[in-house]
Parts: structure tokens; C-alpha cells; sequence
């Protein structure tokens, strides 16, 4: 993955291309809401586990046998079954809107999140996963080792476009060809039209000369919506 041209150091946004010529923008998830997926999970594991050694008490040593085998279990494989079979997200990170994707943006595969998983115990270490806030900090895709080694990453879950998001407006076909941001420079003016003041909105829309072929801020405002419209493939009536 490579940072998106122009861009500061600091974007998170990473840009790949896949073998079908298809550009995507993977937006990465840092430390500290990976903390909070973590927490959650740790919460959810230890209520489980204590609701468990509840049950099993009365049944002595026997008891406390189970306990420990279905802990070993829980603690190695509950992150690893659902990253494979819920969509790259353990409870904790879906609740953080986030998930675990291979580097080049597909999903996680088996043997990248046993990988990970199993590495979690080097970056646990010195205390309270050490190693891998360090190696997060450190590295631009926010990656810990298991991540390194496993050739994966955590990304937030982009929320699908929403067409009636786009007020309605008579479709207007491009004057010129427009690029892949172009196009989604005018789906989010379109998308976020009607939170801004009409003022701003006319100083926005009047800053594409090259898109509206005016500089007229209500004309330009108006011509962005049509070619946002004619882009979610909207027709005339």
C-alpha cells in the first residue's frame, strides 16, 4: 500500500490497486481505537469466563479442568474464529466499526489471523501488548508484529454509499472527463450539500471551474448536483 499522491504524512488514507485495475482507499484504524476494541473483547471474554467458573464450582477439580480448557480456547481462538467467520471482526472491533483485511484489502485469510493471533504473545510483552503500541507507533500502517508478519492490517469499515443522500436534480453529463477523485469530490459535495450554509456551499461549488465551466456560484452549485445526480446514475424523468 502506498499513501494517495500529494498526500501528508499523516493521512491515514491508504490507496491500493487490485489486479482488476480497481483503485481503493482502505482508511486505517490506530492505536487508540484498537484499544477500545480490545478492552471490549477482554470485558466480553471475562464476563463469559466468570459466568463459566460460576457453573462449574460445584463440580470441584473437575470443574476447574473444563474451566481451563475452555479459557486456553477462548483466549487463542475467539479472535481468530471471528475474524474468518464474521467478516475480519471480533465483537470488540465491529462495535468499533472496524475489521481485519490482508494488505491488499481483501479479506483476512485463514492463516493470516491464526498468524497474528499467535503473535499476540510477543506483542503483549513487556506488559499490556508494549511491543506492539511501540510497533504501531512506529510503522505508517499502524501494524503491530503479528500484523508485520501476517501481512494484514486493521482498517475502519466503510459505511456503503447512500444514492437518496444526493438531493435530486435533472442528471447533467460531464463537459470533460472526470478522474476517480473527481468523481468522488462531487458524490461528497453532493452528499454533504445540505449540512453546509448556502454561502459556503456557492464558495465551494465555484472553486471546479474546469468541472461546472462557470465561476457563478448558484450555477455552479446547481451544475455539481446534476453531474452527482448523472454519476449514481439517476435519468431524467
Amino acid at each position: 500500500m502506498s499513501p494517495r499522491p500529494g498526500s501528508l504524512a499523516l493521512d491515514t488514507v491508504r490507496s491500493i490497486a487490485t489486479p482488476e485495475g480497481v483503485e481503493l482507499d482502505l482508511r486505517l484504524a490506530g492505536p487508540v481505537s484498537r484499544a477500545y476494541a480490545w478492552l471490549i473483547d477482554l470485558f466480553l471474554r471475562f464476563t463469559g469466563m466468570l459466568v463459566l467458573w460460576l457453573l462449574l464450582i460445584p463440580l470441584g477439580r473437575l470443574g476447574q479442568g473444563v474451566w481451563l480448557i475452555v479459557w486456553f480456547c477462548v483466549e487463542w481462538l475467539y479472535p481468530v474464529a471471528f475474524e474468518i467467520w464474521s467478516g475480519g471482526a471480533t465483537p470488540g472491533k465491529k462495535l468499533m466499526g472496524l475489521c481485519v483485511v490482508n494488505d491488499d484489502g481483501t479479506p483476512v485469510s485463514r492463516w493470516a489471523s491464526v498468524t497474528r493471533n499467535l503473535l499476540r504473545a510477543v506483542d503483549f510483552l513487556p506488559l499490556f501488548y508494549g511491543l506492539g503500541f511501540v510497533a504501531m507507533v512506529l510503522n505508517r500502517d499502524f501494524k503491530r508484529l503479528g500484523d508485520l508478519v501476517a501481512g494484514t492490517v486493521v482498517i475502519y469499515v466503510e459505511r456503503p454509499r447512500v444514492a437518496s443522500a444526493v438531493p435530486a436534480a435533472p442528471p447533467l453529463a460531464p463537459r470533460v472527463p472526470l478522474t476517480l477523485d473527481e468523481s468522488r469530490a462531487v458524490l461528497e459535495y453532493a452528499e454533504r450539500v445540505a449540512t453546509l450554509t448556502p454561502q459556503r456551499a456557492e464558495e465551494l461549488a465555484g472553486i471546479p471551474v474546469r468541472l461546472t465551466g462557470t465561476g457563478d456560484g448558484p450555477l455552479a452549485r446547481q451544475r455539481l448536483l446534476q453531474l452527482a445526480n448523472h454519476l449514481i446514475g439517476r435519468r431524467p424523468q
